[in-house]
Protein backbone atom coordinates (compact mmCIF):
# COMPACT_ATOMS: atom_id res chain seq x y z
CA UNK A 1 0.00 0.00 0.00
CA UNK A 2 0.86 3.37 -0.34
CA UNK A 3 2.04 5.28 2.63
CA UNK A 4 0.33 8.70 3.63
CA UNK A 5 2.99 11.20 4.75
CA UNK A 6 2.44 14.28 5.98
CA UNK A 7 3.80 16.98 3.39
CA UNK A 8 4.71 20.43 5.22
CA UNK A 9 5.81 22.63 2.34
CA UNK A 10 2.93 23.55 0.82
CA UNK A 11 0.39 26.77 2.44
CA UNK A 12 -2.19 27.63 0.21
CA UNK A 13 -2.28 31.13 -1.42
CA UNK A 14 1.48 30.87 -1.28
CA UNK A 15 2.84 29.76 -4.79
CA UNK A 16 3.85 32.12 -7.42
CA UNK A 17 1.77 30.99 -10.29
CA UNK A 18 3.10 33.73 -12.51
CA UNK A 19 4.27 30.82 -14.99
CA UNK A 20 1.49 28.85 -14.85
CA UNK A 21 -0.76 32.13 -16.14
CA UNK A 22 1.84 33.16 -18.72
CA UNK A 23 1.94 29.20 -20.18
CA UNK A 24 -1.90 29.27 -19.90
CA UNK A 25 -2.03 32.49 -21.59
CA UNK A 26 -0.02 31.38 -24.20
CA UNK A 27 -2.00 27.88 -24.67
CA UNK A 28 -5.50 29.99 -25.52
CA UNK A 29 -3.36 32.23 -27.77
CA UNK A 30 -2.12 29.10 -29.50
CA UNK A 31 -5.87 27.50 -29.78
CA UNK A 32 -7.71 30.79 -30.82
CA UNK A 33 -5.41 31.01 -33.86
CA UNK A 34 -5.87 27.67 -34.85
CA UNK A 35 -9.31 27.90 -34.69
CA UNK A 36 -8.76 30.30 -37.01
CA UNK A 37 -6.59 29.48 -39.41
CA UNK A 38 -8.80 25.88 -39.58
CA UNK A 39 -11.76 28.06 -40.30
CA UNK A 40 -10.00 30.27 -42.77
CA UNK A 41 -8.68 27.10 -44.69
CA UNK A 42 -12.37 25.27 -45.03
CA UNK A 43 -13.71 28.45 -46.15
CA UNK A 44 -11.44 28.88 -48.46
CA UNK A 45 -11.29 24.73 -49.48
CA UNK A 46 -15.66 25.52 -50.07
CA UNK A 47 -14.90 28.23 -52.25
CA UNK A 48 -12.56 26.78 -54.40
CA UNK A 49 -14.36 23.85 -54.53
CA UNK A 50 -17.95 25.52 -55.65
Amino acid sequence: MASHHEVTDYEPGKMDITEHKKTFDGFIKMVTWSSIVSIVILIFMALVNA
